[in-house]
């Protein structure tokens, strides 16, 4: 098990590598937005559904406006309202690769509530980060649940002890109203 530092993580996931880290929630399965293949590996470690796209963090909440957001779904003052914090907005998108869409017109985005993370997707770029655990199973909460679910098939992990909060809320915006999805 290959236990590290965000510095040597960031280097790993921008070549390619899948790793487990703490995000503001729980412990996250994660690998770079632009790796195609570490996004498929996430999708089979996690035995996640094919057709379900993964919440992708950002470290700035202008970075939607990179993902073919249309500038008038969104307002920056708005936003500061959840981001950052444990808040996943769910936008409509356009031009992006079926990998991360999964076929829908719809992404989920976070801005996380660590300064520390939102630093390391500033030299990462946005990642995927859906909990570190197998679908339908427990999320981690610690490194040594992850460890139990993952082993020695993830290149690396980062330990940020506990993490008893639970999975980021999830929301869309329709009509200047806010409608729960978990």
């Amino acid at each position: 098990m290959n236990i590290t530092t965000y510095e040597t993580a960031s280097e790993l996931l921008i070549s390619g590598m899948v790793g487990v880290l703490p995000t503001d929630t729980l412990y996250g399965l994660v690998a770079s937005i632009q790796v195609e293949e570490a996004v498929e590996r996430v999708y089979e470690l996690k035995k996640r559904k094919k057709n379900k796209p993964c919440i992708i963090l950002i470290s700035d909440p202008d970075l939607v406006r990179d993902f073919g957001v249309p500038p008038g779904s969104y307002d920056r003052k708005f936003l500061k309202n959840f981001w950052p914090g444990p808040v996943s907005i769910i936008f409509e998108i356009s031009n992006l690769p079926n990998y991360l869409t999964r076929g829908s017109s719809n992404l989920a985005f976070r801005v996380p509530d660590e300064e520390n993370l939102r630093n390391f997707l500033r030299k990462t770029g946005p990642i995927i980060a859906p909990s570190a655990n197998v679908e339908s199973m427990k999320p981690a909460t610690t490194l040594s649940e992850a460890c139990i679910y993952f082993g020695d098939e993830i290149d690396f992990y980062i330990d940020g002890g506990c993490r008893n909060s639970s999975a980021s809320r999830v929301i869309r915006i329709e009509d200047g109203q806010i409608i729960s999805i978990r």
